[in-house]
């Protein structure tokens, strides 16, 4: 399994960090985001809860990717992003919400009709495989 390298796993927690900010920022009030910021950024450990936490950011930055590449965008960051994105979810298959979104909604994502279908239908084949 190759893992992303530094430069793009950095990148992958700026943009996770930027997503929680900007949620923060115009979703909750602001007596009550210095407590969302705190709460938000911990909770990613080894128990259950911190694992279905970081399986559900790297489904949100997923999806966030897959949208940009269906949109046609041409930046390459996208397809990085999806696919370190897949591979964290993978390395988490063991999960029972894991499993089901990887034999059901992942398939049913990959077969909406777009530019690159077939890209991203080969890179996820050799990534769950």
């Amino acid at each position: 399994v190759k893992y992303a390298t530094p430069d793009l796993r950095t990148m992958l927690a700026n943009v996770e960090d930027s997503m929680k900010d900007n949620f923060i920022k115009n979703e909750i009030p602001v007596e009550f985001q210095g407590a969302y910021t705190r709460r938000l950024s911990e909770g990613k450990d080894d128990t259950l809860e911190g694992q279905i936490l970081s399986v559900a950011d790297k489904i949100d930055l997923l999806y966030e990717s897959f949208g940009e590449i269906q949109k046609g965008n041409p930046e390459d960051v996208y397809t990085e992003i999806y696919k370190e994105s897949l591979r964290t979810i993978v390395e988490f298959k063991t999960m029972a919400s894991v499993e089901y979104f990887l034999d059901n909604v992942l398939p049913d994502l990959l077969n909406e009709e777009f530019t690159d279908q077939l890209k991203l239908e080969r890179i996820s084949r050799a990534i769950i495989a």
